[in-house]
């Protein structure tokens, strides 16, 4: 038997207080998590929304060292930052605070004393890499070092983004302080630790057999963790910047980021209702959902579950609706590397265009895979979808009554046939959005709400009611009165997903709100009716204002190659005597062809500026050869010839090749005679 809840606790990700955030967060957390919660709103449900910045991660002091100031300058900037964010794009939380904010420090440690206090730690000694000239333990990500696997000189203690390797930072070769360059030495130390391994039977049976109904991605990566096998957790670590481990003798130690930022949830809805909130948080008839991301889903289904578990007071999620990676232009979004469209400068660049971006992100929302964003898919969506759809289906509504009924809501007469059918299409869009949302497929819910501004385009063109107004203007009133009311279920229907624009919606039909229990309904807007003035729901986005975008990725593109591109190790040394012996010339190609049945060769004639001779070279999968016809090249002329396919090759074309195996033919200027030696 389903469980019957009274209300509805909603929190979504505590994002790092490093750095803005950018459209994979609201693909992948807010904008799904908004539109449930508005959507629990309009159904009258009590429900609270509960969101915060995470201040406390290694991130933020990497930041703060980087820039020369502190880690509360650099949260406090970026909490602002994300804040306003949020609020520009409608993200309609009722608290957005802070885990640096005095409440949650005390909460935090409460929360960790009792389990303390309890016996719910173990006590475990490690050795971890130390610093002697900083004179401090290092974090995963502080850690650099030779790869063990490609061998990058600056892979990072988690991982190698040369080759993508998971790594720690015992795998490293001569590892170092990212930041000092220090060399590095291991030294004991203590934390105290969450025994997972101890919750692992209640967690299998708790997912794995009574939450079947998850999301099948976050219901494996759980249930890969639990065959894996749960091991205990660090809680605490040393760092300087954090919530400082409420124990005696615990001096340099902080409680750990995993622990407590999701404590934040419970803080801020504390902060935001310092008398009524354990009935939110403590009381069996609260129904908890977390929104996250793919990153997270250990975390809020494994980690946190098991402090909640551990303290016994705290209600359990029912659900934690997980989305999977948004990309950006086929390119994994990275801060690091600057590839990211950022919600701040967005509202910027497109001033007003909130809901575009709001409605393309739900229609590639990467609920079970990874999907990608692409300005050009941004624009079409617009162009096509919301203007030549949506928008064009109001417009031609309203402008039709503003010029045929002076702006008032004509009399509904007779239906015919054709018009009874249409109205079976949409009275039952509440149900079927509904039952979408239930079960948080947000993408298919919007495209079922799209649906309708799709009926009403059809029945316009259809009825045409513009030719009718020279011979039956009562058919014309039914016509455009069954559209008015098409266009007041979108502004009802569209609300949870476009709020911005079902706003200006209804300022257009004069109506301040509309019931979510009336969707579907045919009588929204009554006979005589005046409606208010009539505008443009959306406008096309031009090429110049996408082209802007694509321009700006491609500057970060070239400068990021730039800005990691190292040369390969040096060679061991050789004698100048050796060197000398190399006989290094100036060619003419005279011809250049593939060679038969071989994928790396190009055959080249070259003018030596004696005679003419043949040089085979491996680099046809770089040039083509066409284009190398007439270049001035460089080359050994004083190899041993060598057979290759049949062919004698009589030297070796120079080129010079990257760390990445890209290839650049050595030239010199036009004007270099055949046969001058390099010297």
């Amino acid at each position: 038997m389903e469980k019957k809840f009274k209300r509805t606790l909603v929190t979504s990700a505590l994002p790092y207080a490093n750095g803005p955030v950018h459209i994979g967060h609201l693909a992948g957390v807010y904008v799904p998590a908004d539109i449930y919660v508005r959507y629990l709103r309009l159904k009258g449900e009590d429900v609270l929304f509960i969101g915060g910045s995470d201040e406390h991660g290694v991130p933020v002091t990497i930041r703060a060292k980087k820039e020369g100031i502190t880690p509360q300058d650099v949260v406090d900037r970026y909490h602002n930052i994300i804040k306003e964010s949020f609020e520009g794009f409608g993200i309609s939380f009722d608290v957005y605070s802070r885990t640096t904010s005095q409440t949650h420090r005390e909460l935090a440690s409460e929360f960790f004393r009792k389990l303390y206090d309890d016996g719910k730690f173990v006590e475990m000694e490690s050795e971890q890499y130390y610093d002697e000239g900083e004179q401090q333990f290092l974090t995963d990500r502080n850690i650099r070092g030779e790869c063990p696997r490609c061998h990058a000189a600056d892979a990072y203690g988690d991982q190698c983004e040369k080759c993508g390797a998971t790594l720690s930072p015992d795998e490293l070769i001569n590892p170092y302080n990212a930041d000092s360059g220090n060399k590095l030495v291991k030294r004991k130390t203590s934390h105290w630790y969450l025994p997972l391994d101890a919750y692992q039977p209640w967690l299998e049976q708790w997912i794995l057999n009574d939450h079947k109904e998850w999301r099948s991605n976050v219901y494996g990566q759980c249930k890969s963790w639990l065959d894996t096998g749960l091991k205990p957790r660090a809680v605490t670590r040393d760092l300087n910047w954090g919530i400082p481990v409420p124990v005696e003798g615990a001096e340099g130690k902080v409680l750990y980021v995993w622990f407590d930022a999701p404590i934040g949830y419970i803080s801020n809805t504390k902060e935001l209702l310092p008398d009524t909130w354990e009935q939110w948080w403590k009381s069996e008839d609260t129904r908890l959902v977390h929104f996250i991301g793919k990153d997270n889903i250990v975390f809020h289904c494994i980690v946190f579950p098991s402090m909640l578990k551990a303290h016994g007071d705290y209600v359990l999620p029912d659900n934690v609706p997980s989305n999977e990676f948004l990309n950006l232009e086929d390119d994994k979004i990275s801060t690091s590397r600057n590839w990211a469209v950022w919600l701040n400068e967005y509202l910027v660049d497109f001033p007003g265009k909130q809901d575009v971006l709001r409605y393309v992100l739900t229609a590639n929302a990467p609920e079970t895979k990874d999907n990608n964003f692409t300005w050009k898919d941004f624009q079409a969506r617009n162009n096509n979808e919301l203007v030549a759809v949506y928008g064009n289906f109001v417009n031609r509504a309203l402008v039709l009554t503003k010029k045929y009924f002076d702006g008032k809501v004509p009399a509904c007469g007779e239906l015919t046939d054709y018009d009874k059918a249409i109205i079976d299409e949409f009275v039952n869009v509440k149900e079927r959005v509904e039952n979408l949302l239930d079960q948080y497929k947000f993408r298919e819910a919007q495209k079922e709400a799209m649906e309708l501004a799709r009926i009403g385009n059809r029945y316009l063109a259809e009825t045409e009611p513009w030719k009718l107004a020279k011979t039956d203007m009562n058919r014309v009133a039914t016509i455009l009165n069954l559209s008015l009311q098409l266009v007041a279920n979108l502004s009802i229907v569209f609300e949870p997903f476009l709020p911005f624009s079902s706003k200006k919606l209804r300022e257009m039909l004069n109506i301040e709100n509309f019931e979510w229990t009336s969707l579907g309904s045919t009588t929204l807007l009554c006979e005589g009716h005046e409606l208010g003035e009539v505008g443009l729901l959306f406008e096309k986005i031009e090429d110049d204002a996408i082209q802007a975008q694509l321009d700006r990725l491609e500057r970060i593109k070239k400068e990021n190659e730039a800005a990691n591109y190292k040369a390969n190790p040096i060679r061991p040394e050789c004698t100048f005597d050796d060197f000398m012996k190399l006989d290094m010339r100036v060619g003419t190609v005279l011809e250049c062809t593939k060679v038969p049945k071989a994928d790396k060769l190009l055959q080249f004639k070259i003018d030596d500026g004696l005679a003419t001779r043949t040089i085979l070279s491996g680099v046809a999968k770089h040039f083509n050869p066409e284009e190398l016809v007439g270049k001035q090249v460089c080359f050994i002329a004083n190899l041993p010839p060598r057979t290759m396919r049949g062919i004698v090759s009589e030297g070796m074309i120079l080129s010079a090749e990257d760390n990445e195996g890209k290839l650049s033919l050595l030239t010199v200027a036009p004007n270099a005679k055949p046969g001058s030696e390099i010297k």
